[in-house]
Order: structure tokens, then sequence, then C-alpha cells
């Protein structure tokens, strides 16, 4: 193993010994709760006279709500006093975006709700982008929004601004609680719907009604018990399958939303089919399951890719089918133009809705799964029994040859800068630092975006955070920080760009302040690559705005807000970096570990959104473009 270099490893200063040392073991956690809920309150059975802030936290603690992540401010005050005394730790942030982030990395790797709250007004309007990514996650999310005082509303006054229209179109529910004695019921809805439809609610509350006082009985959470489908379509889906030659299973998010992993995997037993997981859904199967092809997407794998490409049944569990989830990828299409789709789905308005299909499920797909494959066991031969053999050997010589093809590009001769490390090859050098259990994060950007290639799980559960089609930078490191209040125990890694590290940086602080440890990997081009791209492309190699001019160390950085921070410039060191940082997370520490590549590029995003330039004024003529880049990469590389 190669060690790192003395001037690389990680230094802390004395003032930050004495910090850590000054920090005591239980820093913002709230009281213990008693863990015996053999006695029920008794205002959770009848009215009884408290305030109608008591009435909100109340409600949270009914729905078990242990951690709210925000920014402290004056309109949700009366019931942040209570937080200590009912068991909910409030973990302040640094930037309310990176509140929201945190509240869906903690929703999506413990199964319960994210909460974040914070000021009315600006503190509000910066949760915006964070929650639409929640969104496109199906993650339950309930955002505490306090608004201006219900007296002063159309006034323009002090931090007012109408809430309500900015969440509309990225929240399953919003719940304007317009009398405070309402306060308990509005409340509830949106924690069960949150969780019932997979995705952001609102609870926003005028912030003079929490003063209120009154006779509040506090409601009982509803839980909705879901069903397999219809059995019209499930027994539909049972008889295109048992004529299917060639069957191959999409897996999604809702796979591992719903634990369906087992399922899932019996049905592919039975077929004998390739399973391939939707983009930035790696974790939807175990990568150790004999019939797991990759994922698709993005720089996924072609094995999932023509595996999905020469079925005759596409079997998508638990997945809206992304229409930018199966876009081209290495210069082929290989979405299937004639096979049978069969899409199960628990949000019925997603069925259909970007792939033409020929059976739809409404239904939860962990009894989907397990109803198709009792029915199938039970309704005697299956067509595709008779190549079963022949298909087997097909696989393995697709997984086979993608495994090859990928240490090819990823060990492939490119001219580089010394000093500077190739992207594939950090990629691969932090795959083989990986301890088993990881949950890794993913900013969007050109280099976090090619670790789909490398990214794989075999823990059975939530391993893998993005923002999803929302596509937003800035997401990584506060979605991991976020997974690691929700898994203590598991190491949280986030891959970011140097771009959007300068959105998120901050919030190293929050770890050390809230004693929150978890790793930032930052990959230092000196560009935003994914633009970058497109003017390497389409753009005849003009840079505007992609350009990053980096005269500081964000190690160093690390270091002076008392995290850890190792320096790669060798692509030997980045196995050994990641694993101190395993180490450092796992006696508490944060670290930021940066690794200087080079400014080679994956390919774009967009190919199907991008044009040449066509120019008709004369001042612009010469930015005229009649054909793509030879080389596909930056001038300076």
């Amino acid at each position: 193993m190669a060690s790192v270099p003395t001037k690389l490893r990680s230094a802390v200063s004395p003032v930050c010994s004495r910090m850590k040392s000054a920090v005591p073991a239980t820093h913002g956690l709230p009281k213990l709760q008693p863990q015996d809920q053999s006695e029920v309150p008794e205002h959770f059975t009848k009215p009884v006279k408290m305030m109608a802030s008591e009435a909100l936290v109340e409600t949270m603690v009914r729905q078990k709500v242990s951690t709210v992540f925000g920014i402290v401010g004056s309109a949700f005050m009366d019931a942040l006093d209570l937080f200590p005394e009912a068991g909910i730790r409030f973990l302040p942030v640094q930037h309310e975006q990176n509140a929201a982030h945190m509240a869906d990395g903690y929703s999506r790797i413990s199964g319960k709700h994210g909460v974040c709250t914070a000021q009315n007004g600006p503190g509000v309007t910066n949760f915006v982008t964070g929650v639409a990514a929640a969104y496109w996650a199906h993650s339950p999310v309930v955002v505490l929004s306090p608004e201006a005082g219900s007296m002063g509303v159309g006034h323009g006054g002090f931090q007012e601004v109408d809430q309500l229209p900015l969440f509309k179109p990225i929240t399953k529910y919003q719940g304007h609680v317009n009398n405070p004695l309402r306060m308990s019921e509005i409340s509830n809805r949106a924690f069960d719907v949150a969780m019932s439809e997979r995705g952001p609610t609102q609870i926003n509350v005028p912030r003079d009604y929490l003063y209120h006082e009154g006779m509040y009985e506090i409601a009982t959470p509803r839980v909705v018990e879901k069903g397999s489908g219809g059995p019209q379509s499930i027994l539909a889906a049972v008889e295109l399958i048992k004529t299917a030659k060639n069957p191959v299973i999409l897996a999604g998010g809702g796979v591992t939303m719903s634990g369906a992993q087992d399922e899932v995997s019996e049905l592919a037993a039975l077929l004998s089919a390739p399973i391939a997981v939707t983009y930035l859904h790696n974790d939807a199967m175990p990568s150790d399951d004999p019939h797991y092809a990759g994922p698709l997407g993005y720089q996924g794998s072609q094995a999932a890719m023509y595996s999905i490409r020469d079925a005759d049944v596409v079997i998508a569990l638990g997945t809206r089918l992304s229409p930018f989830g199966t876009l081209p990828q290495y210069g082929e299409e290989y979405w299937p133009s004639n096979a049978k789709i069969i899409q199960v789905e628990t949000d019925e308005r997603r069925i259909g809705l970007t792939k033409k299909i020929d059976v739809g499920i409404g239904g939860d797909v962990k009894l989907a799964a397990k109803e198709l494959t009792e029915k199938l066991r039970a309704g005697g031969s299956l067509d595709c029994d008779d190549n079963r053999a022949e298909r087997q050997m097909k696989f393995s010589q697709l997984k086979a040859a993608w495994a090859e093809k990928l240490d090819s590009i990823t060990y492939s001769d490119v001219e580089s800068s010394s000093g500077r490390i190739r992207p594939r090859q950090a990629l691969r050098a932090l795959e083989k630092g990986m301890v088993p259990d990881s949950i890794v994060s993913t900013d969007i950007g050109n280099i976090c975006s090619v670790s789909n290639s490398y990214l794989s799980f075999k823990h059975k559960g939530p391993s893998m955070l993005a923002a999803m089609t929302f596509g937003n930078c800035g997401y990584a490191f506060p979605a991991a920080m976020g997974a690691k209040v929700a898994a203590p125990d598991r190491n949280c890694v986030a891959y970011c760009g140097d771009g959007a590290w300068g959105m998120q940086l901050n919030e190293v602080m929050t770890c050390i302040r809230e004693n929150v440890p978890t790793t930032a990997v930052v990959f230092n081009n000196g560009q935003w690559g994914a633009e970058k791209k497109n003017q390497v492309l389409w753009f005849g190699d003009r840079y505007v705005g992609v350009q990053l001019h980096n005269p500081w160390s964000y190690a160093e950085i690390a270091r002076s807000m008392c995290a850890e921070g190792i320096t790669c410039t060798h692509v030997d060191q980045v196995t050994d970096a990641l694993e101190q940082a395993n180490k450092n997370q796992a006696e508490g520490k944060t670290t930021v570990i940066e690794v200087m590549v080079t400014k080679e590029l994956g390919d774009p995003f967009r190919r199907d959104a991008m044009k040449l330039p066509l120019r008709h004024l004369e001042k612009y003529r010469e930015t005229c473009q009649t054909e793509e880049s030879g080389t596909g990469q930056p001038t300076d590389l």
C-alpha cells in the first residue's frame, strides 16, 4: 500500500485541538427521553389545554421526529425552545439549502421523515432548491415554514413573502395553518402525506399562531397500507412474462424505498433475468447478486444497456422511467423499440408517462414482485426456460466484456499534466478504498457523474444519494451529512467537483461544531467541467465562465476549520487517502480529500439538447461553428 507523503498528511492546529477538547460529547443533542411508551399521554387521546407551539411539537413527537435541520430564527423560536425536552435535536447549519439537502439524505437513509425549518422569508426561500431535489428523489421531507404574522400579511413587512406558491410544484401537499386550533391536524397530515406519497410536504404557519392558547388533541399518524396492484394488471403481467424469451428486469429507486431487493432477486432467479438498475440508483440491488448487470444512464454499464437492448420483455420495477436515464450512451441507442414493457410504480400518475408501456401496475413493488413470482411459479412452464443456459452464458460474456472495456478506458494513455491524476483512475482508486457499507453521495458534474461507471454497493439497503434529475450543484456533502446523522455507524462519503464544492464547503464547520464526521472528496481541476465540455464540443473551445483559478488548497481550508485535510497528486495516494479518511470518520473526524485531477472530460450530458451555434449578425459571425471538436478535450488539457 502506498503511503501518503508527510507533507500531504492531515494536520490539526493547536487551536483546533483545544476546540475539540472543549466540545462535550453531548454537544447539540436533546435530552434523552424514556424508551417506555406504554403510557399514552393524555393529550394523545383527548383535548388538553396547551399552546399551539406545544401542539406542533407534540405532533412531531408523535410522528417520531428526532432531528430537525435548519438555522435558528425568531419566527419559530417558541416551538424551538421545546425541542430539547421533546427529545428533538435541532442541528444548526450554515445555509438553509443545505439543511434541506441534509433532511433529504437523512430521510432516504433512515426511511423516516427528514425535517427542516428556518426563518420566514429569506430563510424559507433558501429551501426551494433543496426541496426540488427531494421532490424528484421522492424523499419524505417535511418543510416547517413559519410565515409573517397574520395581521401583517400584505403590508410588505419585514421578511414577508408569499411562501406557498414557491413550493406548490415541488411538494405533494401544502398544509397552511389557517386557524391555530388546526395546528396538529394540518401538521399531522403533512407528515402522513410525505410518507404515503413519497415526497416533500410543507407546513406553513403564521408566526403569531404559535402563541395561541387552546384545547388541543394531538392527531394520530395515519399509515395507509398499499397493495401489490390490481388483480387484472398482475394477471396480464404474468401472462406477458410467461411468453417472454429474453426477459430483463429494470430496478429503480422504489426497490430501495420498499426494501424489495430479496423479492426482485427471487423473481430474477426464477427467470434467469439480468437486473439493470436505473440511473443514480446503483444501490437498488446488491452488486454481488448473480443477476446484477449494473446501472443505465450516463456512463453506465454496457452490460446493463445491452441486456435491455436485447430484451423482448422489460419488467420495470419501482421506476418512473425517467427519460434522462435512458438517453443514448457510448454513441449507441439502447432502449428497446420493440420490447413489451411492464411498469410497476406506486405513483399511478407516473405509469406510462415517459415510455409507451403494455402493462401498468399501480402498487408497492415489494408486494408486486412477490406476487408475480408466486403466480409465475404456480402457472406452469415459462418460455424463457428453453434458452436459460444460452442466456446465462451471454450475460456472463456481457459482464466480462464491460469489465474489460471499463479497465481499458480507465487506464488508457491520455496526455496529462504532471502532478495531476486522471479522473477515471482516481474514481477506480476510490472504489478500492471504500468500506463495504459505505454511503456515497454524488454531486452533478462531469467527474462525479462519470463515477456511475464505478459505484456499486453490496449493502442491502439505501447506500447512494444524488440530486437525481433535478441535477443541482451543492447537493453531495450536506446529503452525506444527513445520511451520517441517520446512520452514524456507516461510513459516509461525498464526491464533489471544485466548482460545486464552493457551495457547500461551509458545512465543514457544521460537521465540526455538531460532531457529524463526514468525508468529502473534492476533484480539483480548475473548471466547471460539465459546462466546459459543451464549449469544447460546440463552441470552438471558447471558454466563458468555466475556468476556475484556485490559488488555494481545499485541504488547507479544511484544516483551518479544524477538519482533517489530505491532498493527492498521484493516483497511488488516493486509495490510502480514503482509507485514512475512513479511519478518521470512525474516530469522529471530518476529512476533506483534495484530489488534483487533470482537465480531461467525459462525454457531454445533453448531446440531445445542444446544437452548433449559427449567427446572423456580422459582429458574431466568427463564433459560428460548422463541426464539433475533433479531439473532444479542452485545449488546456
